[in-house]
C-alpha cells in the first residue's frame, strides 16, 4: 500500500496565505508548529509538512476505507533518516522530496520498493490533468506487470480511494495532482 502527495510551491506561494491567523493551529500540532516556526524556511515546511499528512491520510484510507477531515491527528515526525506519521494506532514512514517547483510525498507502511513518477503538465485543467496521469499509470503498469494496457483497469472505491486492476489482481494506487504537477505511486 502507498500514499502520494505533490505541493506546486509557485502555486502555493500564490493561492495560500499559510501566514493569516490560526492556519497553523487548525492543521498542526504544538510540535510541528515549532517545527515550522524554527525551520530555516517555514513555507516549505509547511508544505513539507501537509504533503506529510495527505500522503498519510491517503495510506490510512487504503487500509480503513473512509473519508473524513482530521489533518491535527495525522502527527508527523522529522527527526532523523526517515520521517514518519502517526494516526491513533497507524504508523507509517513517508519519504519526501524537495525540488525549487515541488515537494512530494510518499508514504509507505514498511521501507518498501514502489513505483512512482512525477508529471509537469501541459495543461491545467483538472480533467485533462487526471487523463494524463492515468494514462501515464496505465503505461507504467503495463510496463511492471508485463501486460498489455488492456488488460488494466483505474478504478475509484466508493471512498474515492484509486487501484489498478491487473487481470483479476487489485494493486493499491496513489494519485496526486497541485498547479502544474501530478505524479502517481503504486506497489
Amino acid at each position: 500500500m502507498v500514499g502520494n502527495d505533490i505541493v506546486d510551491i509557485n502555486e502555493a506561494k500564490s493561492a495560500s496565505n499559510w501566514q493569516r491567523p490560526r492556519f497553523l493551529e487548525k492543521l498542526f500540532t504544538t510540535k510541528e508548529q515549532f517545527t515550522i516556526r524554527n525551520a530555516e524556511t517555514p513555507f516549505l515546511m509547511v508544505w513539507q509538512l501537509w504533503s506529510m499528512k495527505e500522503a498519510a491520510y491517503k495510506l490510512y484510507t487504503q487500509q480503513h476505507p473512509s473519508r473524513f477531515y482530521n489533518p491535527k491527528g495525522f502527527e508527523c515526525s522529522t527527526e532523523g533518516a526517515i520521517s514518519m506519521v502517526r494516526f491513533k494506532t497507524f504508523t507509517c514512514y513517508v519519504a519526501t522530496q524537495i525540488t525549487p517547483y515541488y515537494i512530494i510525498s510518499e508514504a509507505r507502511l514498511d521501507v518498501q520498493p514502489i513505483t512512482s513518477k512525477v508529471i509537469k503538465f501541459k495543461n491545467t485543467t483538472a480533467k485533462a490533468q487526471s487523463k494524463t496521469i492515468r494514462n501515464t499509470v496505465l503505461k507504467a503498469a503495463a510496463n511492471v506487470f508485463g501486460v498489455s494496457k488492456t488488460h488494466l483497469k483505474i478504478s475509484t472505491s466508493r471512498h474515492g480511494v484509486p487501484s489498478i486492476h491487473v487481470k483479476s489482481k487489485v494493486q493499491p494506487l496513489s494519485l496526486t495532482h497541485h498547479g502544474n504537477y501530478g505524479a502517481y505511486a503504486f506497489c
